[in-house]
């Protein structure tokens, strides 16, 4: 599923680059559209979603994602048309945000679903119709003696 796969590329690269209309143009325009960011609410409706994310990228100075475990899920399951897919990854963040200096970066991890829909309207191409992102913590476990 190149072209999915494509399409949740350029999500990352929206916010990577702080591209707006990118984003924009990523997203189905619907009420019932979706996101939840690490430690959020559920935002409903593509207004609400994008408001999100103009705040967010606004207010980071520089933010990369290395993306890891990526898999694409398509339904119906083995149909040569599929209308849905459902990408999972883990998300391996580095950004500068809040740091002292410009040369220290902080890092983060965030496990990923994302549901893409066709968009049989226009294009053809692959749309966001929700987003879930759950931190992970990095949690050391000693044992005591």
């Amino acid at each position: 599923m190149k072209d999915v796969l494509s399409t949740h590329r350029a999500f990352y690269d929206a916010v990577e680059t702080g591209d707006l209309d990118l984003m924009t143009s990523l997203w189905v325009d619907d009420v019932d559209t979706s996101c939840i960011h690490p430690g959020a609410e559920q935002l409903k409706g593509t207004d609400a979603v994008l408001r999100s994310w103009t705040v967010l990228m606004a207010n980071v100075g520089y933010i990369q994602f290395f993306l890891t475990d990526i898999a694409v899920t398509t339904m119906p399951p083995g149909s040569d048309n599929p209308d849905t897919a459902v990408v999972t990854c883990t998300e391996n963040i580095l950004s500068g945000e809040g740091m002292a200096s410009v040369e220290s970066f902080a890092g983060g991890k965030a496990l990923c679903t994302s549901i893409l829909v066709r968009d049989r309207s226009g294009s053809g191409g692959w749309r966001f119709w929700s987003r879930h992102a759950s931190p992970v913590l990095d949690i050391e476990v000693t044992e005591e003696p």
